[in-house]
C-alpha cells in the first residue's frame, strides 16, 4: 500500500507549475532548480544537503545525457566539415531527385527513421538519418521544424512504442506482467500500434501540409542563386565515401547486434573520422589541426548550447523514477510518478473503463521523466494486477501502458526527451514539442476507444 506524503505533493505541484509555464512557452530551468532544493530538503531533512541535491542531480542528469550530448556534438562537427567543402550538397544530388515534394520528403525521412529505429533504436538513427537526409528533405521545400517531426513521431514514436526486432520494450513489459514470450505483447500491441501509428501520422500531415503551404516558397527561392566553386576530385571522393561508410555501419549493426549505446558510439566514432579525414582533403600541412579543432569546437558549442538547459529540467524530473531518485536523493529514495501511479491503482473502484483510464494515464505520468523505458514495469505489473481484480485482456492492457509510456516518455511531447531530434534539425525543442502535442493526443483518443473494445 503506497501513502502519498508531503513530499510526494511537493513534487506533484511543482510538476504541475512546470507543466504550466511549459504551456505559456517559457523557461522552466527555475522552477526545476527551486524544485530539486525543496525535494532534496524535504527528503534529507537538511537546508545544506538540499543544496547539494541540485548539484548531485545535475551531476547525475548530465551522465545521462552525455552520450546524447556527445554524439550530437561530433555529427554537428561533421557536418560542419562536410558543408565547408560543399561534400553535404554533393551527398544530396540522388536523394533530392527523389525529394519531389514537402509531401515525399516528409514521409520519405519518416520512414527511413522508422526502418534504422526497429533495428539500431531511435538515438543512434538520429544522428544517421539526419546527418545524410535532413538537408535534402529541407531543400525539396519541407520545413525543418517539420522535418523533426516526421523524424521525431517515426523514430522515437512508431519506432520504439512497437520495437518489433530488438524486443526490448515487449520484453520488459511481458517480464513484469507475469507473461513468459515477448511476441505475445508484440502481437496484442498491433492494433493499438497501428491506430495510434496512423491517426498521430495523418494528423501532423494534415497540419504541415497546411502550414507549409505558407512557407515552403519562401524558404526555396532564397537559396538558388548562389554561386558555388566547382568540387574538386577530393570533394567527390568525400562525397562518396561517407555514405558508404555510414551504410557499412549498418551493416556491422547488424551482423554484431549492435544497439542502443553501442550503435550509437559506431555513428559517433565514424563522425570523428570521416571529420578528420575531409580536414585533411580542405586543408594543407599543418592548417588540418586548426580545422579539425574548429569543427570539434563549434560541434560541442552547439551541443552544449542545446542541452545546457535539458539537463537541469532532465535532473527534476528524473527523481520520479526510483532507480534515479535513489541515486540523487540516497538508497531510501522512492519514486514519485511511479508512487502515484500505484496510489491511482489502489484508490479507484475498478471497471475496464477506469482500468484503461488508470494504465493510459499511469503510463503519461510516468513517462515525464523522457526515459522511455522506466514505466514499462510499472505498466506491466498493473496489467497483471488488474487482470486478477476483473475479467479483462491483460496483454491488451499492457499493450496499452507500453504504448502510453513509450510515446510520452520515448520523447515525442516532452521536451526534455526530444532534444537529440531538435539539435539535430536546429530547431527549438519546446517548439518541436508544440507541434507534436496535437497529433499524439488525437492519437492516444482513438487508441484509447479501441483499447476499450479490445479489452
Amino acid at each position: 500500500m503506497v501513502e502519498l506524503t508531503s513530499l510526494h505533493y511537493m513534487y506533484y505541484f511543482i510538476v504541475l507549475v512546470v507543466i504550466v509555464i511549459m504551456a505559456f512557452r517559457k523557461e522552466t530551468v527555475l522552477p526545476c532548480i527551486i524544485g530539486l532544493f525543496f525535494i532534496g530538503a524535504m527528503q534529507t531533512k537538511s537546508i545544506v544537503k538540499g543544496v547539494q541535491v541540485i548539484y548531485n542531480a545535475l551531476i547525475t542528469s548530465g551522465n545521462e545525457f552525455w552520450g546524447i550530448i556527445l554524439v550530437i556534438s561530433l555529427v554537428i562537427a561533421m557536418s560542419k566539415a562536410l558543408r565547408d567543402i560543399g561534400a553535404d550538397e554533393l551527398m544530396m544530388l540522388p536523394i533530392k531527385k527523389l525529394m519531389i515534394s514537402p509531401t515525399v520528403a516528409f514521409f520519405g525521412l519518416g520512414f527511413i527513421m522508422l526502418f534504422f529505429s526497429w533495428f539500431i533504436w531511435p538515438s543512434p538513427a538520429v544522428a544517421l538519418v539526419g546527418a545524410i537526409m535532413l538537408p535534402a528533405a529541407v531543400k525539396a521545400g519541407l520545413q525543418p521544424i517539420w522535418a523533426a517531426v516526421a523524424m521525431n513521431l517515426f523514430g522515437h514514436g512508431i519506432g520504439l512504442s512497437s520495437d518489433f526486432f530488438i524486443q526490448g520494450a515487449p520484453a520488459i513489459t511481458a517480464k513484469a506482467a507475469g507473461i513468459s514470450n515477448p511476441m505475445v505483447v508484440s502481437k496484442a500491441v498491433l492494433p493499438l500500434w497501428i491506430t495510434m501509428s496512423s491517426v498521430t501520422i495523418l494528423t501532423s500531415y494534415i497540419m504541415m501540409r497546411r502550414d507549409n503551404q505558407l512557407k515552403q516558397e519562401k524558404a526555396v527561392s532564397s537559396e538558388e542563386n548562389k554561386d558555388k566553386p566547382k568540387p574538386t576530385v577530393g570533394v567527390y571522393l568525400v562525397a562518396i565515401i561517407t555514405p558508404l561508410v555510414f551504410i557499412l555501419d549498418i551493416c556491422v549493426m547488424y551482423k554484431f547486434k549492435l544497439k542502443g549505446g553501442d550503435a550509437t558510439a559506431l555513428v559517433g566514432g565514424t563522425a570523428v573520422l570521416i571529420m578528420c579525414f575531409v580536414s585533411l582533403i580542405q586543408q594543407k600541412g599543418s592548417d588540418c589541426l586548426e580545422k579539425i579543432t574548429d569543427c570539434i569546437r563549434e560541434g560541442f558549442m552547439f551541443g552544449i548550447k542545446i542541452f545546457a538547459p535539458v539537463i537541469v529540467i532532465g535532473s527534476f524530473f528524473f527523481i520520479g523514477s526510483e532507480e534515479m531518485a535513489q541515486k540523487i536523493l540516497g538508497p531510501e529514495a522512492n519514486g514519485l510518478l511511479s508512487d502515484l501511479g500505484i496510489y491511482l491503482s489502489e484508490h479507484i473502484a475498478l471497471s475496464k473503463f477506469p482500468v484503461a483510464v488508470i494504465q493510459m494515464v499511469i503510463g503519461i505520468v510516468t513517462g515525464l521523466d523522457g526515459s522511455g523505458f522506466s514505466g514499462l514495469p510499472l505498466a506491466g505489473a498493473l496489467a497483471n494486477t488488474f487482470s486478477f481484480a476483473i475479467d479483462v485482456n491483460k496483454e491488451i492492457l499492457a499493450a496499452l501502458g507500453q504504448i502510453s509510456t513509450i510515446w510520452v516518455g520515448g520523447g515525442t511531447i516532452i521536451p526534455w526527451g526530444l532534444i537529440p531530434v531538435a539539435a539535430i534539425c536546429n530547431v527549438n525543442p519546446l517548439e518541436l514539442a508544440k507541434k507534436n502535442f496535437i497529433p499524439v493526443t488525437v492519437g492516444f483518443a482513438a487508441t484509447f476507444i479501441v483499447a476499450l473494445f479490445l479489452l
